[in-house]
Parts: C-alpha cells; structure tokens; sequence
C-alpha cells in the first residue's frame, strides 16, 4: 500500500511516514524496491523495443495509418520530474528550468505505448546528454535493434 500510495499522489516520504508510521529511513528502502520488483516483473510484458525489421514496419505503419506521418519509427523525448534536492548534491540535479529534477526518456509507438524507458538521469544533464549516455543510443550506434533499410517518402 506504501508503493502504491506514493505512486499515485506523489505525497513525499515525510507525509507517509506519518499515514502509514513508518520511519522515513525504511520508506527510503521500501518504494525503491517495490518498484525495481514491479519493473522487473512487468517489463517483459509491457515495455518491449520491436527487435525484427517487422515489428519496426508495423510500429511506422502505426504512425502513417494514425498521423499520416511515413517512415516514423518513434516518438523520443524527455521530461524532468521535479525532486526534492538531495543532501550534498543537489547542484547535480538543479536543471535549466530552476528545479531540481531526474530525466525520464521515452521512446512511444503512435498509439503512446513505450517501447523504451531511461529513468534516473540528473536533472542537470541535457536531453541530448541522457540520449547520449543510455542504452538506446548504444543500441543505435552498434546497429544492434534490427531496424529496416531506409525507404524513400511515399509522394
């Protein structure tokens, strides 16, 4: 109920450990685990990044039929969630827009279903920094994902 609780409103460790009397150290160690467990028990199922040319097709067939958008095999982008800075370091997590944040990026097929996730990044890296650094760029750079030849625009 802990986990669950703190993933649906946000509420921070301090409040829970009031509702729910335990103390903030052992909340510390608990919603981190809880979601490593959720993560890796879900993953499999729900996060899944096309590994053959026809789930690729499929994916851009995706965007053309939804969003007249050819050749698409992906929407890539980032999104700061704000974080209370923490002790000693918050410098590294003071981002351009004045908050303190970790980067969460994202890869989604036309229907907004992730295909790839990247979570944990300081606030103060930039997006191009994090793609940099995470393993979808790796992946792309070692040609390893199995994406189809380039095709010409339809036109």
């Amino acid at each position: 109920m802990l986990t669950l609780r703190f993933l649906a409103t946000g509420d921070s460790y301090h409040s829970l450990q009031y509702l729910f009397r335990i103390p903030v150290t052992t909340i510390s160690r608990i919603i981190p685990e809880v979601c490593e467990a959720i993560f890796t028990e879900l993953k499999t199922d729900y996060l899944q990044i096309p590994n053959s040319q026809e789930e690729w097709y499929e994916v851009a067939k995706g965007f053309e039929e939804i969003w007249n958008f050819p050749n698409c095999l992906g929407t890539l982008d980032g999104k700061h969630v704000v974080m209370k800075a923490p002790r000693n370091k918050g410098r590294l997590y003071f981002n351009y827009k004045g908050t303190h944040s970790i980067v969460l990026m994202a890869l989604v097929d036309a229907k907004y279903k992730f295909l790839y996730v990247d979570v944990g990044c300081n606030g103060r890296i930039s997006d191009g920094g994090v793609y940099a650094n995470c393993s979808l760029s790796r992946a792309l750079e070692n040609n390893m994902l199995n994406m189809p030849k380039p095709r010409p625009l339809p036109g």
